[in-house]
């Protein structure tokens, strides 16, 4: 099975620059996009449809143009879940889940801190509880792929200049640690399973010609379930994808 987890920073944004050709040749069986800002009505999927993802799935914020995920399918769920049981997140459409017959994917958007205090400290409570929550989950469903937008970099390697953004929300001591211990919950860092080099990132900023320059931050994620791990038979970063300030993950199971 390939899995495409992509924030594309506006649903109806990304189709403008040509997002649905792009999926069409991508032939993944699943797409979890983030950051959609959109509603389903506000979104014509019928090219989506026709390229066999008939199976499609929203969690949209409550606030118009903000947030958001969903899943786009060619194989039927078993079942899907929407949310985490947590207004203060589900309000902001951060997690949706599809079940399968062998192990499910969670396509999840969390909050980004970089916008003051107040939300750094949203991000904090939420990564309490997504980790609780979480903990509970892997115990019910031990196949379990977390894909998406985890606005963390891990490592120093994830990140183009690590000393000078070591106080930057996204790559804070206490985020980084809160990133192992998650890990450490019985997950694989797809990606650097396969890959151990330096300068791959998923998001650069708008700012100074980022992207062309390769100044960027690795902050999108395929964690894969420990159980799971001998099955994984590829993980990248598209970063040939520019219909966003991120990069779409790629990822391969058997």
């Amino acid at each position: 099975m390939k899995i495409i987890s992509y924030n594309v920073n506006g649903f109806r944004s990304a189709i403008s620059k040509d997002l649905i050709p792009w999926i069409a040749a991508t032939n993944a069986d699943v797409v979890c996009l983030q950051e959609i800002k959109s509603m389903p009505h506000q979104v014509d999927t019928a090219a989506l449809v026709a390229l066999g993802y008939k199976y499609e799935y929203w969690h949209p914020a409550i606030k118009a143009g903000y947030s958001g995920v969903a899943i786009f399918s060619k194989v039927e769920p078993t079942k899907i879940s929407i949310g985490m049981g947590m207004d203060q997140y589900d309000n902001e459409g951060r997690v949706i889940r599809a079940d399968f017959e062998k192990f499910s994917i969670m396509n999840v958007y969390m909050p980004s801190g970089s916008s003051g205090e107040e939300r750094q400290e949203f991000k904090y409570k939420w990564m309490d509880d997504f980790y609780n929550y979480i903990n509970e989950l892997i115990v019910e469903l031990p196949n379990l792929i977390i894909c998406g937008d985890y606005n963390i970099c891990h490592e120093a390697i994830d990140i183009h200049n690590p000393k000078s953004n070591a106080k930057t929300s996204g790559f804070l001591p206490d985020e980084r640690a809160w990133l192992s211990k998650f890990i450490n919950l019985g997950f694989i860092d797809s990606f650097r399973h396969l890959n151990k080099e330096p300068h791959n990132y998923s998001w650069w900023s708008y700012r100074a010609g980022s992207r062309k320059k390769n100044l960027g931050w690795r902050i999108d994620y395929q964690m894969v379930s420990v159980p799971l791990g001998n099955n994984i038979c590829r993980a990248e970063i598209l970063t040939h994808a520019v219909h966003s300030d991120h990069a779409p993950t790629l990822l391969e199971i058997n």
